[in-house]
């Protein structure tokens, strides 16, 4: 048997991350302390290099590459160019807090690379195989940021905590891989969707299978009851790592359950499409009910990420391409959401003082009237308040579930959407009527200043004119 190589074409950025990444490591060790901006500006390149690689070799049309494991495909462009855009904004946040902290250090950025390329491949995965390699490669990614800062005993324990119940979900995720493989007798998806339309939910290796790569899947994305670990890692680890993490791995878990659950087991829409409406519920209820109890805005915005992603959830349950064009909107606009939110908190920490109580966010308005404004605009977006690019993410994920007649299901997200306004409104309230505790001034760079606002205000022209981005999701799931 001839041995046919590849076609490494698709994998351009992928293998351009990986390449600076290994070779950013080796140029680090070289470098001393007042040099570090090398490692930075390196990363930059690589994350900004991969997203115009992307851009100009954008899918017009799916390509499997790499014996089946690999797909290059327009949702796949779509969601790692937005990555890597993510990725970029990450590290510029994150610069001036890790150098005040003595964190500004090369493992960083190398970390935070591996763990873009790990997403990557999440999102191109096209068998079992490479969805798991992508997976693990960005959760060990995450687990050493988690970490990154040894002096802390609260991020050890953060890191501790989220190493146990990833590997717990990863095992799971694994004995469900088993049990589709054992019913199928095959890792590659297009194979296992055959395989399951002849075989339908009469299986019963392959409905238990299914279970288990849910409840896996619901874990990564921190779903209720699976979200445990979500609080506590957001709290525990350094505010530029919880950005990290709270914001491009949300394209890369929409991938994965795109990859895993409509593109293999499509056939079984039945019975995940139930398991997906209990997630959605008790993650709406569980993040909106106890966010409002939080005094800690990292932890208040975990729970956030919680009932978000019971909203990113019904446009996937509604099973059509109008839902999952929207569940892809939704998952897009939170992460620039997040990203904003978390860059803020970022900006008003300064060398020993870390900013994470929402009292901490008291008269900003007279500290500094732009950055005030600016989080009003994330706070607005994300309580859903119209004209932002937050409302109309959840009209559009909203109108997908009454649309195949889960009538309850979107007055049960309307519900928790008002609930969940109090505590983000409560932040605005802070930031414009409170007297401040702190009167220094908050130090931004230039290029972090024209970041921020470009941040901001894209929450406002998303929300006025959201039709390009969202014709532009629609479109990516369709080729």
């Amino acid at each position: 048997m001839n041995f046919v190589a590849p076609d490494f074409l698709p994998l351009l950025p992928e293998l351009f991350v990986l390449t600076m990444a290994c070779a950013i490591l080796v140029i680090d060790v070289f470098l001393d302390e007042e040099k570090r901006h090398i490692s930075y500006g390196l990363s930059q390149l690589t994350v900004l290099g991969a997203a115009a690689l992307i851009a100009l070799t954008y899918a017009n049309a799916p390509a499997v590459t790499m014996f089946g494991h690999y797909i290059k495909d327009a949702m796949g462009d779509l969601l790692k160019f937005f990555i890597c855009l993510a990725a970029a904004a990450v590290f510029l946040y994150s610069r001036d807090y890790l150098r005040q902290r003595d964190l500004f250090k090369g493992e960083y950025y190398v970390l935070g690379l591996f763990g873009v390329l790990g997403m990557m491949i999440m999102v191109s995965a096209h068998s079992l195989l490479s969805v798991y390699l992508g997976l693990e490669l960005l959760s060990l990614s995450l687990y050493a940021l988690v970490a990154f800062d040894r002096d802390s005993p609260v991020a050890s324990e953060a890191a501790m905590k989220f190493f146990v119940l990833g590997s717990l979900a990863s095992g799971m995720l694994l004995y469900g891989i088993s049990m589709i493989y054992g019913a199928t007798g095959s890792v590659d998806l297009q194979v296992i969707s055959d395989a399951v339309a002849k075989q339908g939910s009469n299986n019963l290796v392959l409905v238990f299978g299914l279970v288990f790569l849910v409840v896996g899947l619901a874990f990564k994305l921190g779903a209720v009851p699976f979200h445990m670990w979500l609080p506590d890692v957001y709290q525990g680890a350094p505010t530029s790592v919880t950005l990290y993490i709270g914001s491009a791995p949300k394209l890369a878990a929409f991938a994965l359950v795109m990859r895993v659950l409509v593109d293999g087991l499509g056939a079984l829409q039945g019975d995940w499409q139930q398991m997906l409406v209990i997630l959605s519920v008790l993650s709406m209820a569980v993040g909106n009910l106890i966010a409002i109890a939080q005094t800690n805005i990292k932890r208040m915005l975990a729970y956030s990420t919680i009932s978000h992603v019971g909203f990113l959830l019904l446009g996937i349950l509604s099973g059509t391409p109008e839902g999952y064009a929207a569940a892809m909107f939704y998952a897009i606009i939170y992460v620039l959401m997040a990203t904003g939110a978390f860059g803020v908190v970022i900006l008003l920490s300064r060398a020993g003082f870390e900013a994470e109580n929402i009292s901490d966010f008291s008269g900003l308005n007279d500290r500094n009237p732009w950055l005030a404004f600016l989080m009003m605009i994330i706070m607005m977006s994300m309580a859903g308040i119209p004209f932002m690019a937050g409302f109309y993410a959840k009209w559009v994920v909203l109108q997908s579930v009454v649309e195949i007649g889960l009538v309850w299901l979107a007055l049960v997200g309307v519900i928790f959407s008002v609930i969940g306004a109090f505590y983000y409104l409560r932040v605005v309230k802070c930031i414009y009527f409170d007297k401040s505790e702190q009167s220094e001034v908050i130090d931004m760079s230039r290029d972090v200043q024209i970041a921020i606002s470009a941040n901001g205000l894209l929450l406002i022209v998303l929300g006025l004119y959201p039709a390009g981005l969202m014709a532009w999701c629609a479109s990516a799931l369709l080729s």
